[in-house]
């Protein structure tokens, strides 16, 4: 029998409700040059499915770009929550347009996974990325009009959105099936996960081809999204400390900082303490192709956490 710690998963679906509870409200854009339009990608159910476009300038001047996946555990959650604020701004200041997506919340009603029973967290997981697929696909059909580099498209994501950004680079590398939409050229530059995990079926994650440079930020003390990993038997959810062992034993370049004694705080607040560790991820990973296997071990011993998981288990009733 596996001896790995069971983990809650009847909690992931919390994973930032409070803070996206707490940061209602449309973001704001601090520049005067800025602009956002917004544009329906995808018509799933008799609900469109948006995406809007952060930008300087004119909207078809060529720019990279980063597309970005709210949280939300998969049940709640938007694309323009004020917590993303920072992040978003100090992207465009810095010549980049920012794409924010919609995806359908595929645990919304749903009965809670179970380290048994996985599937409802699977679907989810594999609806939330092939709508992120399907707004990929709007974006390079539409890059002229838009003014998207298609050879330089990094996708970032926070708690379900940092778990739906890795699975999107990771279908996208081994060509599976619900990848097959997306040109077969195509590959996102850079990963950017704000307390992320890959679920697999078939044992630790393996790649058929090099993954994208990976930028991973958790917390050692998230008891939501895995710090490091849950296995039970073939199956598991395999955090940033697992996959970034992963990438230095595969010579996947990697940057990954762990926050010592933090939990699922580090699904945002790297979006507004990390912001110049971004930029320059960006720059020497993705633009300049370094070859960087960094392990980042960082503690602040003046910040007290700020999630509460005792209340997080009052609202299912735990």
């Amino acid at each position: 029998m596996p001896n790995n710690k069971v983990f809650p998963l009847n909690l992931l679906f919390l994973g930032f409700l409070f803070s996206s509870l707490a940061s209602f409200g449309q973001i704001v854009l601090k520049d005067k040059k800025s602009r956002v339009e917004t544009k329906i990608f995808s018509q799933t159910d008799s609900t469109p499915l948006k995406l809007d476009i952060y930008y300087q300038g004119e909207i078809t001047e060529k720019k990279h770009t980063l597309l970005f996946v709210f949280g939300g555990g998969f049940v709640l959650g938007r694309r323009d929550s004020k917590l993303y604020e920072p992040y978003f701004n100090r992207l465009i200041e810095h010549g980049f347009k920012v794409v924010s997506v919609d995806y359908r919340l595929g645990l919304k009603g749903k009965k809670f996974p179970t380290p048994f029973n996985t599937s409802n967290l699977r679907s989810a997981i594999d609806t939330a990325t092939a709508d992120v697929y399907k707004a990929t696909a709007y974006i390079i059909k539409n890059a002229k009009a838009l003014g998207i580099d298609t050879g330089m498209v990094i996708i970032s994501g926070s708690s379900a959105g940092a778990i739906t950004a890795l699975h999107a680079d990771y279908n996208k590398r081994n060509a599976t099936p619900l990848a097959a939409n997306l040109p077969l050229n195509f590959q996102y530059k850079g990963v950017i996960s704000f307390a992320g995990a890959i679920l697999s079926y078939q044992g630790a994650p393996k790649y058929a081809m090099a993954p994208a440079p990976t930028m991973f930020f958790h917390g050692t003390a998230d008891k939501l999204v895995p710090y490091n990993k849950v296995r039970l038997f073939n199956r598991g959810f395999f955090g940033s400390k697992y996959l970034a062992h992963r990438f230095r034993k595969n010579n996947y370049p990697y940057y990954f900082q762990y926050v010592q004694d933090m939990g699922h705080e580090i699904a945002g607040s790297p979006m507004t303490e990390n912001l110049p560790d971004i930029l320059w991820f960006i720059e020497n990973y993705v633009v300049k192709h370094k070859r960087y296997f960094m392990d980042v071990d960082f503690k602040d011993a003046d910040k007290k956490r700020t999630f509460n998981l005792s209340a997080a288990k009052k609202v299912i009733g735990n």
